[in-house]
């Protein structure tokens, strides 16, 4: 009976031991949670990146300022309603405003002059319905990222820049993940509705 047990207990040890040292373990199903996160996370990356392209196609992403300015002019706010359009229609996604500058004055002033301005965006978006929680931050960029390569004063230069930054966590529509149909979901533009007069009947009009 000792002998048996002992050859039997040899036997277990031997395969136990069957692993070399530093052999990988099948460790079943461990570290799938955090593997299955990094995907989530990706894919959600993949699809912000879709929107942002789609917002910057179906509305002016940009407005512009005068010389020394973060004021509003008419066709700024023009551009900011097309946004904040755009924007209560996707109601899952945030958005960051950059500012900008062009070359005029010192660093620090510039500095401060394009997060004015971003300042001054979110504020009239805010004014049309937008959620400052989903206005996920203003960043200002100065002088340092113009769009004409120059010193003196430029228009073009002078802006901020809207765009989607990403989704809000833990929104209802996206608890099942479908960040796809919100990147594909019909974004329908508000226009006011055309005349119904025919060409010959406006040109009458105007003879009249």
């Amino acid at each position: 009976m000792i002998k048996h047990a002992v050859i039997l207990g040899l036997s277990l040890s031997a395969a136990a031991c069957s692993y070399e040292a530093g052999h990988e373990l099948d460790r079943g199903s461990f570290g799938n949670a955090a593997l299955n996160n990094s995907l989530v996370m990706s894919g959600q990356r993949s699809y912000a990146v879709q929107l942002a392209n789609r917002f910057a196609q179906e509305v002016p992403p940009t407005i512009n300022f005068d010389f020394d300015s973060a004021r509003l002019d008419a066709n700024a706010r023009a551009v900011l309603d097309q946004q904040a359009t755009w924007i209560k229609q996707f109601p899952e996604v945030r958005f960051r405003v950059y500012g900008h500058t062009d070359a005029v004055g010192s660093t620090p002033y510039n500095k401060s002059l394009g997060l004015r301005r971003a300042r001054a965006a979110i504020s009239y978006l805010s004014t049309r319905g937008i959620s400052r929680s989903r206005l996920e931050a203003v960043v200002s960029y100065g002088e340092t990222q113009p769009l004409i390569a120059t010193q003196g004063r430029e228009r073009q230069n002078r802006r901020t820049v809207t765009e989607v930054s990403g989704f809000l966590k833990n929104h209802p529509s996206l608890l099942d993940g479908k960040y796809a149909q919100v990147v594909y979901r019909e974004y329908i533009k508000s226009a006011v509705p055309g005349s119904t007069l025919t060409t010959q009947e406006s040109l009458a009009s105007t003879l009249e």
